[in-house]
């Protein structure tokens, strides 16, 4: 009898034995699925930022008729001075750069053609040039005002939140005004262009595009307001009033390698 009870005690004995055994296994097993759970979420989710990243990887000229876009599109991928005309589609093509390789969009400036083809590309940019003549900048200032109030104010935009160039071109010619003063006289129009926009806000269904108010309310505009925005002003020149292949695009290749 003794030895019946030793015995089965002893089996007792291994069969506790062998629970903790499997519980510790089971543990390094659970342990071994976390972290492998986890390696893989990473790697999905990082490549599914890097997808998106390169899905935007589109860099969009845009800005009023005659306002150096062409050129500066062609500069930017050529190198070279070329007569250009206005343009009623788009020009596209990939500008290498240090970081990688960006596709540049030259988007037409009329009136009747600019909207359409920049709704068609603004879901992929990375980043906006917006090209201001600095000569004739006074004269259309309140054209140039809509049309960025239009681009900044676009729920797209604010979604995606590309960073945003604001070039002031021909800085070659004498009469043409400096970033400084262009960004001080934008502010100003369009704390004045507010008023009339915003009264816009309830006709929303009507147009059908989303019209945010742009700034903060009871304070005159700044476009340090927007925050959510990466927005850099600087000057260019397409060419030299004195010779046409001389450029100076320098602030505009800085920022590019930045964007990229």
């Amino acid at each position: 009898m003794e030895d019946v009870l030793k015995k089965h005690g002893e089996m007792r004995s291994n069969s506790d034995t062998f629970s903790y055994e499997d519980l510790l296994e089971d543990r390094e097993t659970l342990a071994i699925i976390i972290s492998s759970l986890v390696v893989l979420i990473t790697v999905v989710l990082y490549f599914i930022l890097q997808r998106k990243k390169h899905a935007r990887r589109s860099i969009l000229i845009t800005g009023l008729t005659d306002s150096g876009k062409t050129l500066l599109y062609a500069r930017l991928l050529s190198g070279k001075f070329k007569l250009t005309h206005t343009s009623v589609k788009e020009n596209a093509g990939d500008l290498h750069l240090k970081k990688g390789t960006v596709k540049v969009v030259d988007i037409p400036g009329h009136e009747r053609l600019r909207g359409k083809f920049f709704d068609n590309y603004k879901q992929t940019a990375r980043g906006i040039i917006y090209v201001i003549d600095s000569v004739t900048f006074q004269k259309d200032i309140r054209d140039v005002a809509e049309y960025l109030y239009i681009i900044l104010s676009d729920d797209v935009i604010n979604s995606n939140r590309p960073s945003v160039l604001i070039l002031c071109n021909k800085q070659d010619e004498t009469m043409a005004k400096g970033c400084k003063v262009i960004q001080a006289m934008l502010e100003k129009e369009i704390t004045t262009l507010r008023v009339t926009k915003s009264s816009q806000l309830e006709s929303t269904n009507e147009t059908g595009k989303q019209i945010s108010f742009l700034g903060k309310e009871e304070k005159d505009f700044e476009f340090s307001q927007l925050s959510h925005l990466k927005i850099t002003f600087a000057e260019s020149s397409g060419r030299s009033s004195n010779n046409e292949n001389e450029c100076d695009l320098e602030s505009v290749h800085t920022w590019l390698e930045e964007v990229a």
